[in-house]
């Protein structure tokens, strides 16, 4: 990696975009799998998650009878969308030539720990007051950063699932 600074690197993210683009437009439009496995360590109950040559850790608080050794999934999801968020930043700043310094997101959420717990049963499972912070420095006028943003908030593909939920569906396959 040759890219010092956003600003380096905002060309390369320029040119790739370009040329996705252009394989879209010429009818290379098929949907791309994507897929992550995850098994649980017998003594430990540590998930690791496989997603291509990559993996991530995640673990639960001592609450949960964890180690405390990677996030939690809330706290993965938190950082998969703020993830997202930056990375489609990146891409529309660079589509449209504004000029970006520096990209800081927080994503923050309540998680209630009475969600699942017998006699608790109006209490959220799943992290509610989902909030995000976009930090940007950028030389641009504040106005042509909002106006990016504003675009990012309506496509970004993370915040869009979150926002408009698909179907998810299951299977179990039980072994012995």
């Amino acid at each position: 990696m040759s890219h010092n600074t956003i600003r380096d690197y905002l060309p390369a993210k320029r040119a790739a975009r370009a040329r996705l683009v252009e394989r879209v437009r010429g009818g290379d439009t098929a949907p791309l799998p994507v897929s992550a496995t995850v098994e649980v360590a017998g003594a430990s109950g540590i998930r690791q998650i496989r997603i291509r040559e990559h993996t991530v850790i995640s673990d639960s608080s001592v609450d949960y009878a964890g180690f405390d050794l990677g996030p939690t999934s809330p706290e993965l999801q938190l950082g998969v969308l703020g993830s997202c968020l930056a990375h489609t930043l990146l891409i529309h700043a660079a589509a449209s030539n504004v000029v970006l310094d520096a990209i800081e997101v927080t994503v923050s959420a309540q998680l209630d720990p009475r969600g699942g717990v017998e006699g608790f049963d109006d209490a959220p499972k799943q992290p509610t007051d989902v909030r995000y912070a976009l930090r940007v420095t950028s030389p641009e006028a504040p106005a042509t950063i909002e106006r990016l943003v504003a675009h990012v908030d309506a496509v970004c593909p993370v915040l869009t699932l979150l926002r408009t939920p698909v179907a998810v569906t299951g299977a179990l396959e039980v072994l012995s």
